[in-house]
């Protein structure tokens, strides 16, 4: 068993799947991981998820991208090597790694433990780390990760259940544990779009006792929304007297749709005093009339991701509710085709990529 990890700077070469281009298409490549650190750990990665805001960045929608970009940030891995001074994990832990594998440390953010929210966060890839390295994410054979931005996955959670949660489940756990220990009889939830962060919002919500209504643009997923995820009640966004008849019925509304959409027709769902909550990624701004705000005490808010002690909540909620996400398992020269079937919506409802279990150039 090593525990030195590799702090003698020898090369590590990986492999795995990088964008080249604006086209996202993803292609085998190779490349050199950081040098291992004294607080490092080198995990040999095992499962992935993919995250609508991977193919944002791959086509460089979103904070312009440095190709090759390897994408990938819902990493599930096992600890092969210890930095010197790793006290958090040992060889053979299981352990994830959501979207952020570093930051300053030293500011408000950092020192209240809402790191994600440091203005020199930095993301899992596309990304420069602290020695001027580009990061690259959970697409490939191995990562080397700061101990502070890694979990530890519970002993009961299967590894390929956990990859969502570490992006999507998190995402959504985020802005809903605000409502845990509400003194309201009941509170009744909104979870509009039915996606990979929709699906754990309902999940989410229903454990933490909510009334959960979900709004989507058609009725396609409605059996599924009820039989298999126990949502209370199904509005489709595009039906002017469903809309109507849910008017003024919620205490918020957890709005997951990862493009442009008007916020006007969602607002007036909204009870008074009801709140807005964005967590979808829109490479375009949204609109809103702000005397609908006003004249009813609503609020728009954002939440983005979630902390490192959140990520590890989300795992250990999961677990102690005797939750499942749905997801479907890919290998690795099945990726393109499933960036493909989810900007399609024809996914149930997350994507979870078997790394280890795939062939890598």
């Amino acid at each position: 068993m090593s525990t030195g990890g590799n702090e003698t700077g020898k090369e590590r070469r990986v492999s795995g799947l990088a964008a080249r281009d604006s086209t996202g298409v993803l292609s085998p490549y190779s490349f050199t991981l950081r040098n291992t650190g004294p607080e490092d750990i080198f995990l040999k990665v095992l499962y992935c998820g993919i995250d609508h805001s991977d193919l944002h960045q791959i086509r460089n929608e979103i904070h312009m991208a440095n190709y090759p970009l390897v994408p990938g940030h819902e990493v599930v891995g096992e600890v092969v090597e210890l930095g010197s001074q790793v006290e958090k994990f040992k060889v053979g832990d299981l352990v994830g790694v959501g979207c952020m594998v570093g930051s300053c440390g030293d500011c408000i953010c950092c020192k209240s433990n809402v790191e994600q929210y440091c203005n020199h966060m930095i993301f899992t890839y596309n990304g420069i780390y602290h020695d001027g390295t580009q990061t690259q994410g959970g697409f490939a054979s191995a990562m080397v990760v700061h101990q502070k931005f890694a979990v530890r996955i519970p002993d009961k959670l299967p590894a390929e259940q956990a990859a969502p949660l570490l992006c999507a489940g998190v995402t959504a756990y985020s802005p809903l544990k605000q409502f845990i220990g509400s003194k309201k009889t009941q509170i009744n939830a909104g979870i509009l779009g039915l996606g990979g962060v929709g699906h754990m919002g309902v999940l989410i919500a229903k454990a933490m006792g909510h009334h959960v209504t979900v709004i989507s643009s058609s009725d396609k997923k409605k059996d599924e929304a009820f039989k298999i995820l126990g949502a209370d009640a199904f509005v489709v966004s595009s039906n002017t007297t469903e809309m109507e008849r849910a008017t003024g019925s919620l205490d918020y509304i957890l709005d997951t749709i990862p493009a442009v959409h008007s916020l006007e027709a969602y607002l007036s769902l909204l009870k008074f005093d009801g709140k807005l909550l964005l967590v979808g990624v829109s490479s375009e701004p949204l609109e809103f009339n702000s005397s609908n705000l006003i004249l009813g005490k609503k609020w728009i808010g954002g939440s983005f991701i979630g902390s490192m002690e959140e990520t590890q909540e989300v795992l250990d909620f999961w677990v102690e509710k005797g939750l499942k996400s749905m997801i479907e398992i890919v290998k690795m020269d099945y990726v393109n085709k499933a960036f493909e079937r989810m900007e399609r919506n024809d996914v149930r409802y997350r994507f979870v990529v078997d790394i280890a279990g795939s062939e890598l150039a």
